[in-house]
């Protein structure tokens, strides 16, 4: 499973939150979305992030992929390459928020990543991502679809 040519890096993360998103104890998680979204927006090799506005109407929608997953916080973006997600996921503010991630998701319904390969200048959807999540949890890591264990191998080649 190497990095075909021609492709990008897709990544799409979830989980629940603890709390209801108006509830006080999120505030610091959402007081720094914007600024660690901006962050990713800086790093080497991010290429696209759906939009707040598009992911919110996802998480919100009664037929859509998430609609057995009230509460739920997300991201989908794409990037270069698997060291360019993994520097920013472990080497910037991003890492202090993941490392506190505990107050603010369900412990066993969080950290959730999927990545798999897109062509280049390809913007996959939620509804992408949890098809992709899903056969992870079914048949492991495979060519079309891993986790996070296997984006940290990709990552050191």
């Amino acid at each position: 499973m190497i990095h075909p040519q021609g492709h990008h890096l897709a990544s799409f993360n979830f989980g629940t939150m603890r709390y209801a998103w108006d509830d006080p104890r999120l505030k610091a998680f959402q007081d720094n979305l914007d600024r660690v979204n901006a962050i990713a927006a800086r790093s080497p090799g991010f290429v696209w992030r759906l939009s707040d506005e598009e992911m919110e109407a996802a998480q919100e929608d009664p037929e859509g992929p998430l609609r057995d997953r009230p509460n739920t916080a997300s991201t989908l973006s794409v990037w270069q390459s698997p060291r360019a997600l993994w520097d920013f996921v472990n080497k910037t503010l991003h890492q202090h928020f993941m490392a506190r991630s505990e107050v603010w998701f369900v412990p066993e319904d969080s950290g959730y990543f999927v990545g798999w390969w897109v062509p280049i200048g390809s913007h996959p959807t939620v509804t992408d991502g949890i098809a992709r999540w899903q056969q992870v949890q079914k048949n492991g890591d495979h060519i079309n679809a891993f986790g996070a264990r296997r984006l940290k191998v990709l990552a050191e080649r």
